[in-house]
């Protein structure tokens, strides 16, 4: 999250929205360097993309540029501390040299840099999460690429790969579970051409029950019209036991369920299975698409929602971003048994060839086995 350039005097600081606790961090860090620029040795693993203020960024940036100074001459002269500051306008020209002088007050202890650098990391751990989150959900929505499932799932990689990094760079604790309210799933799209095409799907697997018995990667809950997913589960439920299955046959697995309480009458439902068009893959291969996405949107805006929490520590964003992101997991492998080539067909057992006959003694035409064995003796 970008913030304003750095205020000419601290009235200015007053005035400001207030800042996260991260740019405080930022600001001691920054002025413990400009006191005792060894100290760069201590926070070798931060780099200038690490600090959320564009104008603390650059200055980090130029600390690095600079050639360190001599700590005799950097004590009687501020030498070093002007060509930084030279440097660092190049990229934010509202620095000045009171800043510099209020980065200094800032600082506690310049001994407690490690200390700082760890907070500016962390910082930087959670404006990325989120960032990655903005575009998982964005990702959802995007009508313009050629697949949003597959542009999806490679923002959730991105998204699940970044997670990974972070749970090597922050050690667990206990207590890692974040406190933060989730939002409540958003209203799944119900209008005409969602629920036309689940329609399609019910009377297409109606009329052939045959292929829903290889469609175990769909599940009721997929679907945006949750009668329409309790219609599937009927179907299911007589295409696996074997039963005819037709609309009489669903409606009455259907009234069994309870269906016809929620004011569906036997005619209508009758009639919502008869029409079929396709084949009930493709509508189903349609229907999970949108689960997927839909999925996958209310992780990115959990993940954000903890992104959002002050409260939450680096491993308690891990944690719960990747809770967050546990039930997509479950549709994508669905999603995937979908989209996979059907197996090919068992290959019929080669004959096999006749044994050979077993060595022995040659045999006497006419006499036993035994009196062969003594005639050859």
């Amino acid at each position: 999250m970008p913030h304003p350039e750095p205020p000419q005097d601290e009235t200015d600081l007053g005035a400001s929205a207030p800042l996260p606790a991260v740019h405080y961090a930022e600001q001691a860090l920054l002025g413990a360097l400009l006191l005792q620029p060894h100290r760069l040795e201590s926070v070798s693993t931060l780099t200038s993309e690490h600090f959320g203020d564009p104008a603390h960024s650059a200055l980090f940036a130029a600390m690095h540029t600079v050639p360190p100074p001599v700590a005799e001459v950097h004590r009687m002269e501020p030498v070093w501390l002007n060509a930084v500051l030279a440097t660092a306008r190049r990229e934010a020209a509202a620095l000045n040299a009171s800043y510099l002088h209020m980065l200094v007050d800032a600082c506690p202890w310049p001994q407690h840099a490690a200390a700082y650098a760890r907070m500016i990391r962390a910082g930087h751990a959670r404006r990325t999460l989120r960032m990655h989150a903005q575009r998982l959900a964005q990702a959802t929505t995007d009508t313009t690429g050629p697949d949003p499932a597959a542009a999806t799932l490679t923002e959730t990689d991105t998204l699940t790969g970044f997670l990974d990094d972070l749970a090597g760079q922050f050690p667990p604790h206990p207590g890692s579970l974040p406190r933060t309210p989730l939002p409540p799933p958003l209203p799944r799209d119900r209008g005409e051409p969602v629920l036309s095409e689940e329609r399609l799907l019910l009377a297409a697997a109606t009329a052939r029950p045959h292929e829903v018995t290889t469609m175990r990667w769909l599940q009721a809950d997929d679907f945006a019209l949750p009668l329409h997913g309790a219609l599937f589960a009927s179907l299911t439920t007589l295409a696996h036991r074997g039963d005819p299955v037709d609309p009489v046959t669903v409606l009455w697995e259907a009234q069994h369920r309870g269906l016809l309480a929620t004011g569906l009458t036997p005619a209508d439902l009758m009639a919502l299975v008869s029409a079929p068009a396709g084949s009930p893959e493709y509508w189903g291969e349609r229907v999970l698409r949108r689960a997927l996405l839909a999925h996958a949107h209310l992780a990115a805006l959990r993940i954000q929602a903890f992104t959002d929490d002050p409260a939450n520590s680096p491993h308690q964003l891990i944690t719960g971003s990747r809770r967050a992101l546990a039930e997509l997991t479950a549709v994508r492998a669905r999603w995937q048994r979908a989209l996979a080539p059907p197996a090919p067909p068992p290959r019929p057992p080669s004959p096999r060839a006749p044994a050979a006959a077993r060595a022995g003694p040659p045999h006497v035409a006419g006499l036993p086995v035994s009196s062969a064995q003594r005639v050859t003796r």
